[in-house]
């Protein structure tokens, strides 16, 4: 047993702080009762109780009581009652490696992190900036995370000093606290204040925006198993990320390494906030080793690890599952052996003749088994969760959270099984099927997860997905069915619990960080955007810009949709539901629908009485496919029902119908998985670049490789997507021929599956492969028709596009390269129908696209500086006052909504209504909002070349209204030739 028995206080990392003028002591030194500096007793008390005394046997007995009890209270040590012999190392000076030792068995005894929460009585941030002003923030409504996430606090207010959150009360109560402190007063008018989201799982700093072979530090693969390596190496203080994210509220990061690894090595808590310092150190928070009176001092804070298993490393490295456990089982009996080499010598260090067993390589493995570790899993799937677990019980050490884990919500009882606590579970939303073993995702996942009382989070693994948007997760999982608390503590107080920061941040309460965002709306209503970020009590926003919300965006979100059905489906079919429509029907009554915003003239709806939806009381009668009343339809109802048809009643109680929407920027429709190359039709070849007199100015046509029946497809057409347009595959410049389709047909040949077999020729304009230079040379060339030796499909395809006959779509983000394309419009092709996919950069040059009748389909509709060429964005509120599509509108250019991946095209409408609730007022109306997903994409893409006939357009009907959080598509009217109405 060691000699050197486990610390009984914890040294608290602020103490380090030079300023005398505050208290030193953390809040459990506090709770330590400290010894009596005098006793006074009574002499005449003293003297009765002495008469009292028979025996002197009694007397000397009491005296030597009392001088025990005395010297426990002063915590002197004495030895009673006996001294025992002095330790052979005060006899004789020790050696040097032994001191060196003895070090370090002080540290690895100390007690495992366990702070207890912060209170008023702390003093000061560790973190706080000296000449930071003092902040009375006033009459806010304040969600604190306490009593489990349901304390909302009404016309309060707080107040912000030495970078803590020093008092919260009524306006009188800070008042009277504050006294002749010069404070700064913010008036909030009731706005909403929440803790600082924390992000538990980001590659922010080492996955650095603008993406360079320079700063990319996320992975290293020179083995599976480096449990040595830090992010904090890596950290790039440069990052464009950062002012972004804190934008979004963002006050605190574990920024991890990336998952190729078993286990990839060591992350940090940073503080996205830049210092004066400017350096990784000086943004971590309680970092457990730090510059200290000019040495590497190891503070009582929590480390970190990232681990990772299934397809990460099998595919990096080429192993199987098998080999990934045995790497952690490996790894882990290292560990342990160090930490029994390390617990003998210290068991007697004065007689060792050797230094102290250390391992760069396995220490840290030592201390996950002493349980100084979080440990955090890159894990998706059952086999491999179940590993962990085993592997978690063998070695005893808890596990903090699992990340990705898209099958967690299958076997909530497995995770009960870890060592330990039951990790937390940090998942997405609705980003699932990427690959594999993400293919069982599903959006219900939070909220069995959640009801099985396991701590949910929602984390960005940023870049992957822009952590600014964090809040929009939480959302998302309200809206398919987590309750409101659970929604905001999966972005504060749980993520923070998990990284053993819920001492300080993670909740507003006196005594803890001053990290903080006051909002424009209520935080899970559609759209809301921070006003300002408080990060260690500093402002975070220069001069930020807000958007008056509608005074109902201010409410708390309106009752919540039913998923029972939907969520046992999942749960019973292991994964894998019925997407299909539950009944098609051709005759529908739409009752109590509020909002009506199908176009009279397009769907031929002759009777009408559109003032008859204000009240929410409005009617839509379809028969044989087709609407024929929209309105009061009093009578014509009362026909219908009487007429001899059998109608399907459907109540919107209140909601609304919209044009259906069209999806584009992905490749939905081409794959099913997009990491699994069976599942997909694979690259289209290069006309440029390929050899054979076959193949010469050959294109693609993705028609020729259309695919039905995916998860993707049936989501997105569940959500109101009725068209979808693709694009051909693959590495080449030149694309090939796009091709739209019915996602909710059954296969290529079904009646209406192809609606438009040629719509487009699509390109990629970057500097990849052949320089920018060189391909607007072969365009120009191309255009201009210089090249009418060679007869094949590509010079064919750009004689239709010089003409103006078939459209070109240009996929491009640099304002520079856009700009080139401008001009060799004008210069040789006047007449050609060009369009812009990506554009994040297009705003510089939004004049000259308006008047050369280029438009822009906006991918990703929210921007990012993620790539060199996408570096100058119109970042929206806080930071600009327009998105970019309402900026491009403004000036005139046509604009559509695109997307990246294939699970987003589920979201469409949402990304719609997000930029409708986020641009100036005035921009876009809500039928403007839904043509960015409608009807002008039909003009960017190339849809409109053939008419559609009056009344065969598509439609969505919602239950709630789709321009907020809370709506459910109950029947969608597709574009196809059938006349079918499908029900969901």
């Amino acid at each position: 047993m060691s000699s050197y028995p486990r610390t009984r206080r914890y040294r608290d990392i602020e103490k380090t702080n030079s300023d005398s003028t505050f208290s030193s002591s953390s809040s459990s030194e506090l709770d330590i009762p400290l010894p009596h500096s005098s006793w006074n007793y009574n002499k005449k008390k003293k003297n009765n109780w002495f008469k009292k005394i028979k025996s002197k046997s009694i007397n000397l007995l009491a005296l030597f009581t009392l001088l025990f009890i005395f010297l426990k209270i002063s915590n002197i040590k004495f030895e009673f009652p006996f001294p025992k012999p002095k330790p052979e190392h005060e006899h004789k000076e020790l050696q040097k490696f032994i001191k060196e030792g003895i070090k370090q068995c002080e540290i690895i005894n100390k007690s495992i992190p366990n702070f207890k929460p912060s209170n008023s009585k702390r003093q000061l941030n560790d973190r706080f900036v000296k000449g930071t002003k003092n902040y009375w923030i006033k009459n806010g409504t304040f969600w604190t995370g306490n009593k489990d996430g349901n304390e909302i606090l009404n016309e309060i207010d707080i107040l912000l000093e030495n970078g803590l959150i020093r008092k919260i009360g009524k306006s009188k109560d800070i008042k009277e606290f504050i006294k002749d402190k010069n404070v700064e007063e913010v008036q909030l008018d009731g706005a909403w204040v929440t803790p600082g989201i924390v992000d538990t799982h980001s590659h922010s700093g080492v996955d650095a925006a603008p993406s360079l072979a320079g700063n990319e530090d996320t992975n290293s693969i020179k083995g599976s198993v480096q449990p040595w390596l830090r992010s904090l190496d890596g950290f790039n203080t440069h990052d464009l990320a950062f002012n972004g994210s804190i934008s979004g509220g963002v006050t605190t990061m574990l920024v991890l390494p990336g998952s190729a690894d078993s286990i990839g090595g060591q992350a940090f808590p940073f503080k996205p906030r830049w210092t004066h310092e400017n350096t990784p150190q000086s943004m971590l928070v309680e970092p457990a080793w730090k510059i200290e009176n000019g040495t590497w001092a190891r503070t009582n804070a929590w480390r970190h690890i990232k681990h990772a298993c299934g397809e990460n490393p099998k595919r990096v490295y080429g192993q199987t599952r098998m080999d990934n456990a045995y790497d952690f089982r490996r790894a882990y009996t290292e560990g342990s052996t160090l930490k029994e080499k390390q617990d003998r010598w210290c068991s007697s260090p004065t007689t060792q003749t050797e230094p102290f067993p250390s391992s760069l390589e396995w220490e840290v493995l030592s201390d996950v088994i002493r349980g100084n570790v979080k440990v955090n899993v890159h894990c998706y799937e059952t086999t491999d969760l179940n590993a962990l677990v085993r592997i978690s019980n063998e070695f005893q050490f808890p596990i903090a959270a699992f990340h990705h884990a898209h099958e967690t919500y299958l076997v909530p009882d497995l995770l009960k099984q870890a060592y330990g606590e039951p990790p937390a579970v940090a998942i997405f939303s609705t980003n699932a099927r990427y690959k594999r073993e993400a293919y069982r995702g599903s959006e219900f996942a939070a909220k069995v997860l959640s009801d099985e009382g396991l701590k949910v989070i929602m984390k960005s693994d940023h870049p992957v997905l822009d952590s600014r948007y964090l809040v929009t997760e939480a959302s998302w999982i309200h809206h398919y069915g987590v309750n409101i608390s659970e929604s905001l503590n999966s972005i504060t107080t749980s993520p923070a619990k998990a990284m053993g920061l819920d001492h300080r941040i993670g909740y507003l309460r006196e005594g803890y960080d001053a990290d903080l965002v006051i909002w424009d709306s209520f935080p899970l209503n559609l759209g809301a955007t921070p006003k300002q970020t408080y990060i260690d009590g500093i402002p975070q926003i220069i001069k930020p810009i807000i958007h008056k919300k509608p005074s109902a965006a201010q409410d708390l979100p309106k009752k919540q949709i039913n998923w029972e059905k939907e969520i046992q489906e999942a749960l019973n079919t292991r994964g894998e539901p019925n997407l299909k429509p539950s009944k098609s029907v051709k005759n529908v009554i739409y009752q109590n629908v509020g909002e009506f915003h199908l176009s009279l003239t397009e769907f031929n709806i002759q009777q009408n009485d559109i003032e008859a939806f204000e009240n929410g009381n409005g009617i839509v009668i379809v028969k044989n496919g087709e609407i024929t009343c929209a309105g009061t339809c009093l009578i014509e109802n009362e026909e219908a029902l009487k007429g001899g048809l059998e109608f399907e009643v459907v109540n919107l109680h209140g909601g609304v119908i919209t044009p259906s929407f069209i999806t584009v920027g992905s490749y939905v429709g081409l794959l099913e998985i997009r990491q699994e190359k069976a599942t997909s039709d694979g690259a289209a070849i290069d006309p440029l670049n390929e050899e054979s007199e076959v193949t010469n100015g050959l294109l693609a046509h993705a028609v020729d490789g259309a695919q039905f029946g995916g998860k993707d497809e049936l989501l997105a057409y569940k959500s109101g997507v009725t068209t979808a347009v693709i694009a051909p595959k693959g590495s080449s410049w030149i694309s090939g021929i796009s091709y739209s389709f019915s996602p909710e047909a059954e296969h290529l040949l079904s009646k209406g599956a192809i609606q438009n077999k040629a719509n487009a020729l699509w390109i990629k304009l970057d500097n990849s492969k052949i320089s920018v230079s060189s391909k607007i040379a072969i365009l120009r060339k191309l255009l201009a028709g210089t090249h009418q030796e060679d007869e094949n499909e590509l010079v064919e395809a750009f004689k239709k596009i010089s003409k103006g006959e078939l459209r070109l779509v240009v996929k491009t983000d640099k304002a520079d390269h856009i700009a080139s394309l401008i001009r060799l419009k004008e210069e040789i092709a006047k007449d050609a129908k060009i369009t812009i996919l990506g554009g994040q950069e297009s705003w510089l040059v939004a004049d000259e696209l308006a008047a050369n009748d280029i438009g822009v389909i906006v991918a990703p509709v929210r921007s990012y500086p993620g790539e060199w060429d996408t570096r100058r964005i119109v970042p929206s509120i806080p930071l600009s006052n327009h998105t970019l599509p309402s900026y491009l509108t403004s000036h005139g250019v046509i604009v559509g909504l695109g997307i990246q991946e294939e699970w987003q095209a589920r979201n469409t409408l949402y990304e719609a209504a997000w930029t409708y609730a986020n641009s100036p007022s005035g921009i876009f109306s809500k039928r403007d909002a839904l043509d960015l997903v409608g009807k002008n994409l039909e003009i960017l893409l190339g849809l409109d070349s053939s008419p559609k006939i009056a009344g065969e357009g598509g439609w969505v009907a919602h239950q709630g209204d789709p321009f907020e959080f809370g709506s459910k598509v109950v029947s969608v009217k597709g574009y196809g030739e059938e006349k079918d109405i499908d029900l969901f």
